[in-house]
């Protein structure tokens, strides 16, 4: 499954840089038809952000950087608590359980996530790809592994964050200028992600956003504060 993920996120970070993605950020929202409130203000796990970041060769080859992952990681979940919390959102942070059974549990619906996200991404990016019976709206689910993460956070939402950026190399940066002088168009990097937010009393995706940009740099503080803030506009919380 981590392969032909790997292959789907490739193929959408080349997807987008082949399109010319617009400079301006591109969003999406879907939100489920009804959105089941718990009494009260309910409680969102905000779960371990899921960011990678590439080297973008001449060639077009996305290649990771593991350099530039840590550091927009740790741009992207800082700015991410704080600007929830400015939205006085019920956060409560992921900790990894002792139980290694439980933990596997947890680590496999994240698993699940990314894939069912990935999908939803895709469907977004190219709706001629929808199959008809997802036409109707928001109808995606995580199942019972969601709900057991609610029981064990004792939380009533899960907030799951994936992003993924690329940056031109030298070689590719070169590569452009030289086919600009020839009067063809050679696009760079591209940013693209998603967050999504998943009922943990039934398991549904009741809310999933897509962000999509060619200009912006994760691993600095300002530039991931505009991510995250069009990544979670409108949030449901």
């Amino acid at each position: 499954m981590v392969n032909r993920l790997e292959s789907l996120w490739a193929l959408l970070l080349i997807g987008l840089i082949t399109l010319g993605v617009s400079a301006c950020v591109q969003t999406d929202v879907m939100t489920k038809s009804e959105l089941s409130k718990p009494t009260g203000k309910g409680r969102v796990v905000l779960m371990p952000v899921d960011v990678e970041l590439y080297s973008l060769t001449a060639g077009g080859v996305a290649e990771p950087r593991a350099d530039w992952t840590s550091a927009a990681k740790g741009q992207v979940s800082s700015t991410l608590r704080r600007q929830l919390q400015t939205q006085n959102a019920d956060l409560v942070d992921y900790v990894e359980p002792q139980d290694p059974v439980l933990l596997d549990r947890h680590q496999q619906l994240m698993k699940l996530h990314k894939e069912v996200g990935a999908t939803l991404l895709k469907y977004s990016i190219t709706p001629g790809l929808k199959p008809p019976t997802k036409k109707g709206g928001l109808d995606s689910s995580l199942g019972p592994e969601a709900v057991a993460l609610g029981e064990s956070t004792k939380t009533d939402y899960g907030l799951f964050v994936v992003l993924r950026d690329s940056y031109s190399s030298a070689g590719r940066k070169a590569m452009m200028v030289g086919a600009a002088l020839l009067g063809v168009a050679v696009s760079g990097g591209a940013q693209v992600g998603y967050a999504s937010l998943v009922d943990l009393r039934s398991g549904d995706v009741v809310w999933f956003n897509r962000l999509s940009s060619n200009t912006g740099d994760l691993r600095e503080a300002d530039p991931a504060l505009a991510a995250v803030q069009q990544l979670v506009k409108g949030i449901p919380l």
